[in-house]
Parts: structure tokens; C-alpha cells; sequence
């Protein structure tokens, strides 16, 4: 993933840091919460616990940043850190306090896992969805604060329409994003599912995906035009009876177009003769 990152979000990189003027406390673990803003949802349980023995052996020798809270602190940085300590039944961990905005949290929280690399698909994509819901932006203006293209960011955006189970599969790392960019482009939830556990199944490629969806699209549009064909074909009984009786009376071809309540008959006629022969009918009839 691109490190670079859009100017807002870069000018946070330096509150991130820890200087000589800032002071270091020890704060009780009871008395902290993980960031309600924190995009990532799913922490490698290896990766605790190599960072848990890491601890044992030297200790914690970044402290982690919090901000004071209604009650007790929040994490701003350094969650793993904080499980880990959790692991080793520490007391207290190494802190230092700094003073930020709500907005401030998430993007911070947004760009140490973007960094990192840790966030997957749908992580992203909710944490992009939570900037512009949280804070009225547009994907534009969100593009230029995470330094990412305007059409990256609808790419993962869109990943949010996918069926709860899809977004599942993403999560787990069972589908690639490329696997879900393709299946998103498809409207039938159903479908989009049936694809899905194919792929899982099959152990498909996203090309032979992208083939498998279009041959889906292919015989689609096969079916639509028949299905149109057919509904332009069928036809009320009681007009199709009233036509029945008018072809007896008149031994000729007789149709009945109706729009709503409205419509017109139609009498076929082959010759000028039979045209009088109509005529003369339809005088006998209506007189």
C-alpha cells in the first residue's frame, strides 16, 4: 500500500511522536479503553503474543498515547501494546496524555493502521465510510486528506453494498479485493453469494471470476429480450376471447390493441373486394 499520505493527514504524523518535553506516566490498565475509533477489528492473535513475550524480555519501550476520557483514558496509539500488557498481567503501562479532537482520533487511529498495513478491505472501507458519515465529507475531500485517488476511494466505498456474508469472506481474507471488486458489479444479492462460495469452492482466480461473471451477464441479456417478447405476447383472456368471436363473425384476421381502458380493433383484409365484403358486415352488424 501507498505510504504516502494527503497533507491533513500528514501534518497529525508529528503529534504521533514522543519528545523530551513530553511527560511519561504510569497508568493503570484498568483504567484505559481501546479507541472507539479504531477501523481495525481483527488483531492477529500470534502477533499479541510475540509482542507479549517481546514485553517479558525488555519491557514496553515505546509508551503508548492516550487522551483523558469521562472516565479514565482512551488509546490513541499503541492498542497492541496495550493488549500484550494485558497478556503479561502488568499493572500499568508506560503513557503519554495528549489533548485530541474526536475527528483527530479517528484519523490517527486511520493512518497507524494504514501504515502499518494491517487493515483489511473492509476495514478500510468502513473506516473511509465513518470519516464521511462522522464528519460531512465528501470522497474528494477524503481522497485528498489519505493522499488516495478519488476512484480509490469509491472502490473500497462500494465494498460496503456487498451481502453481509461476502463482507465476511473479505474479512477473513477468503476473497481478495479483487475477487469482491468484481463481484460488486453485480445487482442480484443472490447471485453475487452463489458467485462467491463458487469461487471459494473452485479456488478461482479473479480473471476466471471476472470470466465466470461475464458469461452470467452474457446469457442475461439472452434472457431478457425473450422475457419481454413474451410479457409483450400475453394478452388478457377476455380480449383474447373477444377476438376469437369477432374472427368467427368476420372470417378474418381480427385484433384488439388495448392500452388501459382504451385501445382500437384492427380487421385484415386482403383484396377490394373483401374489403367491401367488411364494409357490408359491419353495416349488417351495427344497423
Amino acid at each position: 500500500m501507498n505510504k504516502r499520505l494527503g497533507k491533513g493527514l500528514d501534518a497529525l504524523l508529528p503529534a504521533l511522536s514522543i519528545n523530551e518535553d513530553d511527560k511519561v506516566v504510569e497508568i493503570p490498565l484498568s483504567q484505559l479503553r481501546p479507541n472507539p475509533y479504531q477501523p481495525r477489528k481483527n488483531f492477529s492473535e500470534e502477533s499479541i503474543n510475540e509482542l507479549a513475550a517481546s514485553i517479558r524480555e525488555h519491557g514496553i519501550i515505546q509508551p503508548i498515547i492516550v487522551r483523558s476520557a469521562l472516565k479514565g483514558y482512551e488509546i490513541i496509539a499503541g492498542e497492541r501494546r496495550f493488549r500484550a500488557s494485558q497478556q503479561c498481567n502488568l499493572a500499568t503501562i508506560p503513557a503519554v496524555i495528549k489533548n485530541f479532537t474526536d475527528r483527530q482520533v479517528m484519523e490517527i487511529a486511520l493512518i497507524e493502521n494504514l501504515q502499518r498495513e494491517d487493515l483489511n478491505a473492509m476495514e478500510i472501507a468502513a473506516a473511509y465510510q465513518s470519516l464521511i458519515d462522522q464528519f460531512s465529507q465528501t470522497q474528494e475531500e477524503l481522497s485528498l486528506k489519505v493522499g488516495k485517488s478519488r476512484s480509490h476511494i469509491a472502490n473500497f466505498l462500494r465494498l460496503l453494498q456487498l451481502p453481509e456474508q461476502i463482507k465476511q469472506y473479505v474479512s477473513r481474507g477468503t476473497l481478495s479485493m479483487g475477487h469482491a471488486r468484481a463481484i460488486v458489479g453485480i445487482k442480484n444479492p443472490k447471485v453475487q453469494i452463489e458467485l462467491a462460495d463458487k469461487t471459494i469452492k473452485e479456488q478461482w482466480s479473479v480473471r476466471d471470476l471476472e470470466e465466470a461473471i461475464k458469461n452470467y451477464e452474457e446469457s442475461l441479456n439472452r434472457r431478457v429480450p425473450a422475457k419481454k417478447a413474451a410479457k409483450a405476447g400475453a394478452k388478457d383472456p377476455y380480449i383474447h376471447q373477444i377476438e376469437d368471436q369477432l374472427m368467427g363473425m368476420f372470417q378474418t384476421t381480427v385484433k384488439i390493441i388495448q392500452k388501459n381502458d382504451r385501445g382500437k380493433i384492427e380487421f385484415s383484409y386482403y383484396s377490394r373486394d373483401d374489403l367491401e365484403r367488411l364494409l357490408e358486415l359491419l353495416r349488417v352488424k351495427t344497423s
